[in-house]
């Protein structure tokens, strides 16, 4: 056999090596492509992070005498997810806390990783007849160190009893509005609408909602809260 016939052969021999590489190549990723799919099942989408919100409030929000299981944030989570929301709801009311007394706790009440707060305070202030100057500074003060901690807000608002007069009603009920428009918060105007003054949805101190009366204010904020949520940037799944 002469040079040339060696060189054409040894030049056959790699063009075929070469083309069984390329399809044993295509043969292994074949192969990992379909152990990645078996990981997980056709058409599955990944679960969404829930978002971390925190209720910080008053005992209206931790469920004076209440169990746990009726209390606003649980049953806030229970409803949310029942609408496929991803959502988990922290309960940070303390009973008799005034939004002095909620500002002061705000940093270890509100921890990191926090993506949304529902800001429920000024009831204690009110029948306590506090000046509204006083709610207002703590509340904006509020508001204005989350944002500050880039973590969204929704304002529950309160509403003063009548027996207050009308000047100091004005001026408290002013407070909430407010906000949320110095701030472009989400604002459910009254927390307690729906059940203040029916004694079939408080406990008999006419004053905290029982197991139906957080059903009730649940039902009623909920619409807000989905707003709220949506602006943070989840949909319902």
């Amino acid at each position: 056999m002469g040079l040339c016939s060696v060189s054409r052969l040894a030049d056959m021999v790699r063009r075929r090596e070469r083309n069984h590489d390329r399809r044993r190549f295509a043969i292994v990723m074949v192969l990992f492509a379909a152990l990645g799919l078996a990981g997980s099942p056709v058409g599955a989408t990944p679960v969404a992070r829930p978002l971390n919100i925190v209720a910080f409030g008053d005992s209206l929000t931790a469920g004076y005498r209440l169990p746990a299981s009726a209390a606003f944030p649980t049953v806030l989570e229970r409803e949310l997810k029942a609408r496929g929301r991803v959502v988990s709801v922290a309960n940070a009311g303390v009973s008799g806390d005034t939004s002095t007394g909620g500002l002061d706790r705000l940093d270890w009440s509100v921890p990191d990783g926090t993506d949304g707060v529902i800001v429920e305070l000024g009831a204690n202030d009110m029948l306590r007849g506090t000046d509204p100057a006083v709610t207002r500074k703590a509340l904006d003060a509020i508001v204005s160190r989350l944002k500050a901690r880039g973590i969204p807000v929704m304002l529950a608002g309160m509403r003063a009893s009548a027996n207050l007069g009308p000047d100091y009603v004005a001026r408290f009920d002013a407070i909430y509005p407010d906000l949320a428009k110095s701030y472009g918060l989400v604002l459910y105007p009254f927390f307690l609408a729906g059940i203040a003054g029916d004694r079939s949805y408080n406990l008999e101190d006419g004053l905290h909602p029982n197991p139906k009366g957080v059903e009730t204010i649940v039902a009623g904020i909920l619409p807000s809260v989905e707003s709220f949520l949506d602006r943070i940037g989840q949909a319902p799944r």
